[in-house]
């Protein structure tokens, strides 16, 4: 038993205004297109939307148009230092973002995501972990992958193209101007890709790389980074590379 109260799971008035907002903010730095199977994403039960992370822009784009669309709460886990900046706080703390500390993040996220999931609601990754210094996929860390073995729930693939160019890594204030594509794959599970025979850390290493390259599969070729035309192989040597911990994603700027 525990006496944690329930994860809020309603799009308040509150979230509906920092939504709105969001789409008026990211409107006047580009043209946004969301485009895809969106009807396809499941409308009730556990879920995780897992995205590229290319530019600071990308959560504001991703949030404030999927939160509608969906109409449904999506969460998310940032660090806890995220909460004590003045605006951005106030709005990660009414916006569902969860604050994590980076000097427990492997434990304490993992079990937060965990129980995010098994409540039915919906968790947003990024499961390179920070944003890219390029624009380009990185090396994924393996906490998704364990994530969504542990837990079953479908995973529906996101690619945001576009973003970089209008606010890298690094750059305090965006450049308006391009366009922001977000693309959306069909919903997948693990336990329909992998083999049965595999040890678990052999199918959290190619789980990764299965999750990502459904994210690159979305992506240009300029995007797809470290999971360009990967073709599949033995689980040990897509292993290979693979930061083997338990990171699920905590949102970090």
């Amino acid at each position: 038993m525990t006496d944690e109260a329930p994860i809020e799971s309603s799009i308040n008035p509150l979230l509906s205004v920092l939504t709105f907002g969001g789409r008026i903010f990211a409107r006047a730095m580009s043209r946004i297109r969301l485009e895809g199977a969106v009807d396809e994403i499941p409308s009730e039960g556990p879920l995780i939307l897992a995205a590229n992370h290319a530019s600071n822009l990308d959560a504001i784009v991703l949030g404030s148009w999927l939160m509608p669309r969906l109409g449904r709460r999506i969460h998310w886990l940032g660090k806890k230092e995220l909460f004590a900046w003045p605006i951005v706080g106030w709005v990660a703390a009414n916006g569902g973002v969860h604050p994590v500390d980076r000097g427990t993040a492997d434990v304490e996220a993992f079990r937060l995501a965990k129980r995010i999931l098994d409540e039915g609601q919906i968790l947003f990754v990024f499961p390179e972990g920070t944003r890219s210094p390029d624009g380009a996929l990185q090396e994924a860390q393996d906490g998704v992958a364990a994530l969504a073995l542990r837990s079953g729930a479908p995973i529906v693939p996101l690619g945001i193209a576009g973003s970089y160019g209008v606010w890298p890594r690094g750059q305090k204030v965006p450049h308006p101007g391009g366009h922001v594509t977000v693309r959306v794959g069909r919903p997948f599970r693990l336990a329909d890709e992998l083999p049965d025979d595999l040890d678990r850390r052999a199918a959290k290493s190619l789980a990764t790389s299965v999750i990502m390259e459904h994210i690159a599969a979305l992506l240009p070729a300029s995007q797809q980074g470290a999971y360009a035309k990967v073709e599949m192989q033995d689980a040990t040597k897509r292993g290979r590379g693979h930061r083997d911990r338990p990171d699920v994603g905590v949102t970090q700027h």
